[in-house]
């Protein structure tokens, strides 16, 4: 549903490109997990697919369209986008924010449609921000916020979600259900592309991740490939060691702790 190929971005006066000839694809009903230090170019891929910043030279296509190509409307039914910083420009009740979803698939002075509203309530409970419907924005924490902010994207319906750092802001329950959403909508068959720092919970939930380096791809593939001690290591330049989740098996980091030299990195 969404791939990218050979792409390479640069920011304005930048020297170096922030991307370097990335290229995966995120499927549909599969969850793909973007990961990597601070500076690898992780958030840049999202602004390139908004159009946020040019693409020097490969694509990012949607359903087989090139972004380039698409009207901003039309993107929007392709993919629904949660960016990882936004700040309201003024106050306004939840509900409101989280129908803003639905402007995509407005035709004209077309009026509100009961497919409208059913689509608003479907995303209100799934993102469960129902008991903040009737508050206004700025009376939400920044974790609240952050859950209005994945209503509006699901009340969307696009057959693609983007998502960069979903869980910031959130505590450890919401951050787990926000995981456990995006994994039942990529069984109902949605393209699941996330960005995060969260590699324990990537690992447990992704059935593909890509980890950036310096703008390109160090390694890509299924949370056992990437998930590698002689990988990681050298990727966030930090001594670690690799285990397993007890509670599902699946590769977790464990960061040692002092001095960088120190490495000792095993693989279990």
């Amino acid at each position: 549903m969404i791939v990218l190929d050979s792409l390479v971005v640069r920011y304005p006066r930048a020297v170096a490109p922030a991307v370097r000839g990335v290229s995966f694809s995120a499927s549909a009903g599969r969850v793909t997990a973007v990961v990597g230090p601070n500076g690898s170019g992780k958030s840049t891929l999202v602004r390139a697919l908004l159009g946020r910043v040019a693409i020097e030279s490969g694509t990012i296509s949607v359903g087989g369209a090139d972004v380039r190509s698409l009207a901003p409307r039309e993107l929007a039914r392709r993919v629904a986008v949660v960016p990882q910083r936004e700040t309201p420009a003024f106050p306004a009740p939840v509900r409101d924010l989280v129908a803003l979803g639905r402007h995509p698939h407005a035709h004209g002075l077309a009026r509100w449609t009961a497919e409208d509203a059913a689509a608003v309530e479907r995303a209100v409970l799934e993102a469960d921000v129902a008991n903040l419907v009737e508050r206004s924005s700025d009376e939400l924490s920044g974790g609240e916020w952050q859950r209005v902010r994945i209503a509006r994207a699901l009340a969307q319906e696009a057959p693609a979600m983007v998502l960069d750092e979903p869980t910031t802001f959130l505590d450890v329950a919401h951050e787990m259900a926000v995981f456990e959403l995006l994994h039942r909508l990529a069984q109902k068959g949605a393209a699941v592309l996330l960005v995060s720092h969260q590699l324990n919970l990537v690992a447990r939930f992704a059935d593909e991740m890509v980890l950036l380096h310096r703008g390109a791809v160090a390694a890509a593939g299924s949370p056992l490939d990437v998930m590698r001690g002689d990988v990681l290591e050298q990727v966030y330049e930090w001594p670690l060691v690799v285990t397993r989740d007890p509670a599902v098996g699946a590769p977790a980091l464990v960061p040692l702790r002092g001095h960088r030299g120190a490495r000792d990195t095993r693989s279990s």
